[in-house]
């Protein structure tokens, strides 16, 4: 039995279950027993590996891709340029060294921000940085931004922003909770509030009794919040996770623990809690900010970035076993029974911004 675990049959056993975000927040973020609060989950040596950390052309694509919004934008300056959620550092660390040598007149005037509310992360993210430190200022919200033209970028940030469940059962819609069963164990019920089925998305009609459908307000309002200080001050923003590219039906919460899957009851505070993304969601956020957006798969989009011509440069400096290594690391970013497939991105700019080259649809 985990500490978060005994302290939340102490909690549901006094005041009743909660609902499946309140357990996902628990879980990820009580500031003694979180699983973000309390160790390292990135890389090897923790539960999952992200896009930055298989390879170095993840970063340098993305910040091509956000030069070129910059472009779009009438090369505005002051701008900033930030990234949300930034894990170790690692995305960063690669997008300032390609800035630096792509547009070294871009790189020295604008001004770069990693938006993180974890002190211990922020340690960790200032090594990884070293001496590029000095060039970053660490915000804890978007509205601590200045009111510059903004660059954002968010790589697998949504995923772990928690969830509301709501269950189909013989009385109707019903939220999905987290409670104790007779034994004393974490189980989940369905909780006796209704919803209201404008929430639902369009194929829950024809949904069956036990379906689940999930709905995720307070990732569209943090959207909401990027993509009006967007349209407030003009730049673009760049998300990847993983998800899916229409809304539906079905249970995407799970679990990761030492890179396998979990019980998501079974280690609570221990294991990483995560929901697939609803993009067309996100995206209505944005429009509804007045701002134009593009989704696409990851792996369409880092191809149309270049991903293949640039494994070529780096493998034309490398030996055999070297070139196999960026082989590999293509196929796992960009091949379709990998990241490319399941990861989506999402591309928002201003309606007065150029055009910037990007994959259509899926």
């Amino acid at each position: 039995m985990t500490a978060l675990r005994e302290r939340l049959v102490r909690l549901i056993a006094t005041d009743g279950p909660i609902p499946v975000n309140e357990y996902m927040a628990l879980c990820l973020l009580h500031p003694e027993h979180g699983y973000y609060t309390t160790r390292e989950p990135f890389g090897t040596k923790g539960d999952f590996i992200t896009a930055p950390e298989v390879s170095q052309m993840f970063g340098e694509l993305v910040a091509v891709w956000l030069h070129q919004a910059w472009v779009a934008n009438g090369r505005p300056l002051p701008v900033t340029i930030a990234e949300i959620g930034p894990g170790r550092g690692t995305l960063m660390k690669d997008m300032l060294r390609t800035w630096s040598r792509l547009d070294p007149a871009f790189f020295a005037n604008a001004s770069f921000a990693l938006i993180e509310t974890s002190p211990r992360l922020v340690e960790i993210q200032r090594n990884t940085l070293g001496a590029t430190a000095g060039r970053i200022a660490w915000r804890e919200t978007i509205a601590t931004l200045p009111g510059t033209p903004l660059l954002i970028v968010g790589n697998e940030l949504f995923d772990a922003i928690p969830v509301r469940q709501f269950v189909r059962t013989a009385a109707g819609w019903r939220e999905r909770m987290v409670g104790l069963d007779e034994a004393g164990n974490l189980a989940f019920f369905a909780g006796a509030a209704s919803l209201d089925t404008a929430l639902l998305p369009a194929d829950a009609d024809s949904a069956s009794e036990g379906d689940i459908v999930e709905i995720a307000p307070a990732r569209a309002a943090l959207m909401a919040d990027i993509a009006a200080h967007i349209s407030a001050h003009g730049g673009a923003g760049l998300f990847i996770d993983y998800g899916y590219l229409e809304p539906g039906v079905g249970d995407t919460l799970q679990a990761l623990k030492d890179h396998a899957y979990d019980d998501v009851l079974a280690h609570p505070g221990e294991a990483d809690l995560t929901t697939h993304v609803d993009f067309a969601a996100l995206a209505d956020a944005a429009n509804a900010q007045g701002l134009k957006t593009s989704t696409a798969t990851q792996g369409a989009f880092l191809l149309a970035m270049g991903l293949v011509e640039r494994a070529g440069r780096l493998g034309a400096h490398a030996d055999e076993g070297g070139r196999e290594a960026i082989r590999s690391q293509v196929g796992r970013l960009a091949g379709p029974d990998q990241m490319g497939d399941l990861f989506k991105v999402l591309a928002m700019l201003p309606k007065t911004a150029s055009d910037v080259p990007f994959p259509s649809g899926d």
